[in-house]
């Protein structure tokens, strides 16, 4: 294909106009009184190779000696020294209509001072819901995303979390956790991010995919709809018919940062006031070397004495600052090209977005985690 057929395809498709991301109710919403439960329980993992809990973990101890005698094998307590094992904490998320005989995935974690549960087993454990009644029943080899390797002077290697690990499909649900019944009447759905944009949007979407009035807003968090005649035996129907419609989003303008790990997530809708940005980089160095200072030739020795004499060396860097003018109502495009022409770094950026959001400047809203 020719160089001017290929420039000629790419200066239609920037002409063309954009399509605003649409996402479907399923994404938005959830249905009222369809959720999913989460389930806990305490347990042993063994088979662990001199990577388990040690002495101190009393309550290591006491769990594999009241498991031994559930066996039928009595032990005395004060004689198990064993390394192998580890009491864990197991966590698993139990969905919506699991019935029983259905296996979820669980996650163990470590309770005690165990160095690693690979190859570890975990032995039967129940999980209970909130209201202490047992739902599943875990078991199986634990799978651990790492390893942990040591030698005996002390030296180690570790890749990954190793006191973590997961059993796929290893609950088994035993009893069904009450969900509330599609009625045949309708369903109330509700916004995981409650809008009162996004509230109409669905409203008016269910509205011209199932018929007039069949939906409105009952707030920013709820939307309630009403089964057209086509439903009314079919619940189900219903609610597979509302999910698959798609919906334009409303975006809220706002900035997210985490400090601990300076990331900065920039919202599309995000503008800004015309500005200018300056911003210039200090960096401090500091050397510390040690110098031996000798006593001189032919002094009497009890005065003389070899001294180490510390030394320092303090360079500071001034960068230039930087001026950078952002238009009035910049796209975050602009905004981003704006801050790059700068070069400016994850650290500095927190700093600029807050001293615009104190200037005024910034239209957006900042979360800080």
């Amino acid at each position: 294909m020719k160089a001017w057929v290929v420039g000629l395809f790419v200066a239609c498709a920037c002409l063309l106009p954009r399509t605003a991301s649409a996402a479907r109710i399923e994404e938005l919403c959830e249905v009222n009184g369809v959720r999913p439960n989460q389930l806990i329980g305490y347990g042993l993992v063994v088979g662990l190779n001199n990577t388990g809990d040690t002495g101190q973990s009393r309550f290591t101890v006491q769990s594999t000696a009241a498991m031994l005698r559930r066996l039928g094998a009595t032990v005395d307590q004060r004689a198990i020294t064993t390394k192998n094992a580890a009491a864990v904490m197991i966590t698993a998320t139990l969905p919506p209509y699991a019935s029983p005989g259905a296996r979820v995935d669980v996650t163990v974690s470590s309770l005690g001072n165990a160095r690693s549960l690979f190859g570890g087993t975990l032995l039967q454990t129940p999980l209970f819901a909130a209201d202490k009644k047992v739902y599943a029943v875990a078991q199986g080899p634990v799978l651990v995303g790492g390893f942990n390797a040591s030698a005996f002077t002390g030296s180690s290697i570790t890749k990954n979390h190793t006191t973590v690990g997961r059993v796929p499909e290893g609950a088994l649900v035993e009893r069904e956790v009450p969900s509330l019944a599609l009625s045949e009447a309708g369903l109330t759905l509700n916004l995981r991010d409650p809008s009162f944009v996004n509230a109409h949007r669905i409203a008016q979407a269910l509205d011209a995919a199932l018929g007039a009035g069949s939906a409105h807003a009952l707030d920013g968090g709820r939307v309630q709809v009403k089964a057209p005649a086509q439903y009314a035996k079919d619940p189900v129907g219903l609610l597979a018919a509302v999910q698959v419609v798609e919906v334009e989003p409303d975006s809220s303008a706002r900035v997210v940062i985490d400090e601990r790990t300076g990331t900065i997530v920039i919202g599309a809708a995000v503008r800004i006031s015309e500005v200018a940005i300056a911003q210039g980089g200090l960096t401090v160095e500091i050397q510390e070397s040690q110098l031996v200072s000798q006593p001189a030739p032919l002094t009497f020795k009890g005065n003389a004495q070899t001294a180490v004499v510390p030394k320092s060396e303090i360079n500071v860097e001034q960068g230039a600052a930087t001026l950078a003018h952002v238009k009035s109502s910049a796209s975050l495009k602009e905004l981003v090209d704006a801050l790059n022409a700068i070069g400016v770094r994850p650290r500095d950026l927190i700093a600029i977005f807050q001293a615009l959001r104190t200037a005024g400047a910034l239209q957006a809203r900042i979360e800080v985690q």
